[in-house]
């Protein structure tokens, strides 16, 4: 299983309605992309102070690292991947993505 982290720093002006969407937008592709498990979204609550600005993440299960070559290349995955990005501090600067290999 492959664990697929995502780390973001949403603007400010970004609200909660906004981000819900992306998260709703994020989940519907659990429909459309064979493999894709389980999908997790939370703020930071971190007590340490190493978030470097990054207040919020996500992350998806994947069956195996094909179903997530097959999300990452997916028509669907781009337009919520781009709705994500308009809506974080610096565009693809204000987030961090980090795959974990994960033993069943």
């Amino acid at each position: 299983m492959v664990r697929h982290c995502v780390f973001v720093r949403f603007r400010s002006d970004v609200d909660a309605t906004e981000r819900a969407a992306i998260h709703a937008d994020l989940e519907a592709l659990r429909r459309v992309i064979d493999g894709m498990g389980k999908v997790e979204f939370s703020v930071n609550t971190s007590p340490e102070p190493f978030a470097r600005g990054f207040t919020h993440g996500f992350t998806i299960d994947f069956r195996d690292a094909a179903a997530r070559d097959a999300y990452l290349v997916h028509e669907a995955h781009s337009r919520a991947g781009a709705r994500l990005v308009a809506a974080l501090e610096g565009g693809t600067d204000g987030l961090i993505v980090f795959d974990l290999e994960m033993s069943a």
